[in-house]
């Protein structure tokens, strides 16, 4: 056998496939913990005096109800959702909180509670903190016990929500500021299930573990009327996540110094070798998903800005009542999803793409199994879409919402059945990948580990995206959210980054400006390392989410060291970056590889620092649901896999356009457009937000960073406003974008060609 062949990396491959049994084992084994400490749901709540409150299926149906209206689209649920309306468990905890304490104050002091003295005030805190955080669940009759003045407290703050969701005209401002459709719950029935559903999610928050005196959700979120403040876990495992990823970087470094085989020089070909490729049927069949992605981001973007704009106008869009029929839940997740759509496609697309030249034939009917996959996709768009809309409306039974409307989960919002269809869809797709890499898998040439590495990428994605069915309606919140986070972090951010890293070597190996067995070897050992850190790194998802201290621990360690190969991402940018001087024909390529720059850049930035600022469990205790998430979210879901996703599309372009010179003023301007509205809409408006809110959970509790007290004071209107300034730029990038694609099918994209002139031979002989 060739030493080139895939053999030759035998040590890398024992070290790959090491790393994914040891980080799958941790996610797996310590997943039990999430089942086995997950906060009880009680089959029944009553008082001491025998009062029956709420049943179990009071709560699982209040889940579902919740789901119904959007679930983490509207607010948020122990910090996981959206940032405009409170995080109802945080909210809950301390109108309930207040209500009991002023139920105490009228009895028996004749006062209010904000005017009794300080000593007053500090022995009833007192006795709210042992009653609030007093375990009176009782595994043997599974049933917790609460006294009377806290059952009233409990219905105080109910009629408060059912008011909320009700649509009581006293309310109509405070549903102004929270961007709530005017009427959310119209039926009386569920908004009584939902205000259990919330109790249930605020009592996990202020109930300590037994025998311990921690709540159930590691004291989160931040009250100081009930003394929920960081745990001594929480500061400690901060603290060696800081040593774990400056240790991790130092070894790192050195090993990246020192190590005695650099990347060999390449002397490119003296022409572009992808145009001698064939185009086959299938391959150009993929040209349609362009125009669908194009379209899905164009519209994602301006949902996104709708929704950006509810923030300063609530229900309105410059006066139109614009959220009585597409309400701020309804445009978040359309937009989040719309986002997911559009970026997998791009995913699929490329696939589908550089299958058939890496294998080097077209199967039999790959062109129809690609249109027939084209279709499904349409329909499942589509039809989530409609499904969300109808349950957001409340116009399905509750039984059939989370089936064909809205789950309730972020990034997972699509109902069941559209999420069932999905993944037939990516069975499809992976069937014709596998099929049409075959070939490609049977030679033994210096491209093996490269191709084997794309395939494994692939069948993961094919695969992955299948945790989502392992939750149900009904499930444990904490429960689904290990599963959900399965998907999001594992399928999206682990595994989708696997297979791009493989696609990205492919072509560079394809267009021979890098070693195939280089290329090859460098995919496997950087897979390995990242996933490694990132499979049981999923936990830093769930540290305050019902789940035990052990999960902090393991989430802490690994999310830190996902960090450690973004320290030399300047490095890689630069061999990027380079690429495109290295031969005069791959300034055809110039685009892609300048979005792929701009990958690394954002990988750095977005993944790197603004993923580091909340991972640490000090920082998310204070920080969990505040606007730092969605700075992290945008500038690593776009930075780094749209920009990805946008050079990939470009790398479809090129070759299908063949040898045509492109008219590339429109891509410039997309390119710059888009990176710097990116870096404004985070600069001018969410980081500052975000810092903001920080400071306001730390001096006084979550609860009141997230209220509408503080987010519409002025000077954070004012911060909200200025983000249009981002958000124009960024939208003239993609209709930038979208204009040069366009221009590629009608014309206006390729650079104008002069007619040649006459041979002057010929025409003087013919006029003679």
């Amino acid at each position: 056998m060739s030493s080139d062949s895939g053999t030759s990396h035998r040590g890398l491959w024992v070290l790959f496939c090491g790393a994914l049994l040891v980080a799958f084992f941790i996610l797996g084994f310590f997943g039990r913990d999430v089942y086995r400490q997950a906060p009880p749901i009680p089959g029944q709540v009553v008082t001491t005096d025998g009062d029956l409150l709420l049943t179990r299926d009071d709560i699982l149906t209040g889940q579902q109800v919740w789901q119904s209206t959007g679930g983490q689209q509207l607010g948020s649920i122990w910090g996981h959702g959206a940032y405009q309306a409170p995080d109802w468990s945080a909210d809950w905890l301390h109108r309930e909180s207040e209500a009991l304490l002023g139920l105490w104050a009228e009895r028996e002091y004749g006062r209010p509670f904000a005017a009794l003295d300080a000593t007053a005030r500090g022995g009833l805190q007192a006795r709210l903190t042992e009653e609030l955080r007093t375990n009176t669940y009782d595994a043997a009759t599974d049933t917790v016990t609460v006294s009377p003045d806290r059952a009233e407290a409990m219905r105080r703050t109910a009629a408060h929500y059912d008011a909320l969701f009700g649509g009581a005209p006293a309310l109509a401002g405070l549903r102004d500021d929270y961007a709530m459709a005017r009427v959310t719950v119209p039926d009386a029935a569920r908004r009584e299930r939902l205000t259990d559903f919330f109790f249930w999610t605020s009592w996990a928050s202020a109930t300590n573990r037994p025998g311990r005196t921690v709540t159930y959700t590691n004291n989160w979120p931040h009250e100081p009327l009930i003394g929920n403040t960081p745990t001594a876990a929480n500061v400690l495992w901060s603290l060696i996540s800081v040593l774990m990823l400056l240790a991790g970087i130092g070894a790192f470094v050195w090993w990246h110094s020192f190590r005695s085989a650099p990347e060999p020089e390449v002397e490119a070909p003296g022409t572009d070798p992808l145009a001698g490729i064939q185009l086959t049927p299938s391959m150009r069949a993929v040209a349609k998903y362009l125009g669908v992605i194009v379209a899905l981001f164009v519209v994602q973007v301006l949902l996104g800005a709708v929704t950006a704009h509810y923030t300063v106008e609530g229900q309105s869009f410059f006066g139109f009542p614009l959220a009585d029929y597409l309400p701020y839940s309804l445009t978040r997740t359309w937009h989040i999803q719309t986002a997911m759509f559009w970026i997998a496609t791009a995913f699929l697309a490329a696939g589908l793409f550089l299958a058939p030249a890496v294998g080097g034939a077209e199967p039999r009917f790959q062109r129809l199994g690609v249109n027939v996959l084209f279709g499904a996709l349409l329909v499942v768009v589509a039809g989530s879409l409609a499904g969300e809309w109808m349950a957001i409306h409340q116009k399905l039974p509750l039984e059939w919402s989370f089936l064909l409307g809205h789950q309730g989960y972020e990034y997972v919002d699509l109902g069941r059945v559209w999420q069932i269809a999905l993944f037939v869809g990516l069975l499809l797709w992976l069937a014709l990948m596998l099929r049409a890499l075959a070939p490609a898998l049977r030679r033994r040439d210096a491209a093996r580990s490269l191709v084997l590495m794309f395939t494994a990428a692939t069948t993961a994605v094919g695969l992955m995206y299948g945790a989502g069915f392992f939750f149900s309606a009904r499930t444990h919140l904490t429960v689904m959210e290990y599963w959900r986070w399965w998907v999001v972090h594992l399928w999206v951010e682990g595994f989708f980054e696997v297979f791009a890293t493989a696609a990205i070597a492919l072509i560079f190996a394809s267009l021979g400006l890098v070693q195939k067995r280089h290329a090859g070897a460098a995919v496997i050992a950087s897979s390995a390392l990242f996933l490694f850190a990132g499979i049981p790194g999923t936990f830093h998802h769930l540290y305050f989410s019902g789940t035990p201290t052990s999960i902090m621990a393991i989430g802490a360690s690994f999310s830190a060291l996902e960090v450690i190969p973004l320290v030399v991402i300047g490095f890689e940018a630069y061999q990027t970056s380079r690429l495109q001087r290295v031969t005069a024909w791959m300034r055809k390529y110039r685009w892609p590889v300048i979005f792929f720059v701009g990958v690394a850049f954002w990988n750095l930035v977005g993944a790197g620092l603004f993923g580091f600022l909340i991972n640490p469990p000090i920082a998310l205790y204070y920080m969990q649901g505040l606007n730092t998430t969605p700075v992290h979210a945008h500038t690593a879901l776009f930075g780094v896999y749209g920009l990805l996703s946008l050079g990939l599309v470009l790398v479809i372009a090129r070759v299908l356009t063949g040898h045509r010179v492109w008219n590339e003023k429109w891509l410039g301007i997309s390119f710059w457009a888009m990176n710097l509205g990116l870096g404004l809409m985070v600069g001018l408006s969410l980081l500052p937000i975000g810092l903001a809110q920080a400071w306001a959970s730390i001096t006084h509790g979550l609860w009141f960073a997230r209220s509408a007290e503080f987010l519409q004071q002025p000077w954070i209107e004012a911060l909200r406003w200025l983000r249009i300034v981002g958000d124009t730029i960024f939208l003239v990038g993609v209709g930038s974008f979208a204009w040069f694609l366009a221009g590629l099918w009608r014309g206006w994209s390729y650079e104008r060609v002069a007619a040649p002139e006459p041979v002057r031979g010929a025409a003087a002989s013919h006029a003679a």
